[in-house]
């Protein structure tokens, strides 16, 4: 697995020899973020999703907007946090997370470029609309830069074949309506999404929000390609757990999937 390989062909590769994929989300610019980017990696991660902080993000939960909180009161940038990865010695193609108007204001050319030059594979938007997508997408593909699109629970049956289509890397099933965090229990509409999704499409579909343990990313995964595990993750950077921590946390993770 090669860091510019791409995501899509990073998750097929492990998806062909009857595997399941795993993702974890790490705020980007959280004190220690590269190192235990490089720990996740090791831990084997297929990908990683590096979360840009944005001060309105409407699909984050409570642990993700504390760190997301005190990176911007650190007065890191995303330029700052695009030229960490740029400098990060790891294997494994990455993502970044952020919201539409960080990518406006920087300007979708110089942000697309900008990710190519740092190395990073994809990129995830959720508050943008796919109606209102292509200027991104038109940016982004002409720089290699994979646009993953999300299917929630309340997208039609008409809409989802679309979102499908257009989305690369990996399609994006949001596993309950509201924001991330980790909860007791698997929701029920996960299971749902996955089933709609894989029923679409051929691209692998990994399930995110709302996974916090290993029991739950081998229930989702026995549906789905995969998941996304992001506040249990990041709860351990606001705990200010350790690079080997988190990386053990996340084997938990590999060890489970694998398992399936």
């Amino acid at each position: 697995m090669s860091r510019h390989e791409g995501i899509e062909a990073a998750l097929t590769k492990r998806i062909q020899k009857g595997g399941k994929c795993l993702v974890p989300y790490i705020t980007g610019g959280f004190d220690g973020y590269l190192e235990i980017i490089s720990a996740a990696a090791d831990a084997g991660a297929d990908a990683i999703e590096i979360g840009i902080p944005f001060s309105d993000p409407v699909m984050d939960g409570p642990t993700i907007q504390k760190a997301n909180n005190i990176v911007l009161s650190a007065g890191i940038t995303p330029e700052r946090i695009l030229n960490d990865i740029g400098n990060l010695d790891v294997d494994i193609p990455l993502a970044v997370m952020t919201y539409y108007n960080v990518v406006y204001r920087y300007g979708l050319e110089r942000f697309a470029a900008n990710l190519r030059e740092s190395g990073i594979s994809g990129a995830i938007l959720p508050d943008l609309p796919l109606r209102e997508a292509k200027p991104w997408i038109d940016s982004a593909t002409e720089n290699s830069i994979e646009t993953i699109l999300l299917a929630a629970p309340t997208t039609t049956d008409e809409q989802l074949p679309e979102i499908c289509e257009n989305s690369s890397g990996f399609v994006y099933a949001v596993g309950l309506l509201g924001i991330t965090g980790a909860r007791e229990e698997l929701a029920s509409s996960a299971l749902v999404i996955a089933k709609r999704c894989k029923s679409t499409t051929k691209k692998p579909v990994l399930v995110g929000v709302g996974i916090g343990n290993p029991k739950q990313a081998q229930k989702i995964a026995e549906i789905a390609d995969g998941c996304i595990v992001g506040s249990a993750i990041v709860q351990k950077l606001l705990d200010r757990e350790s690079p080997e921590s988190v990386g053990k946390f996340v084997s938990e993770f590999r060890t489970a999937l694998d398992e399936i």
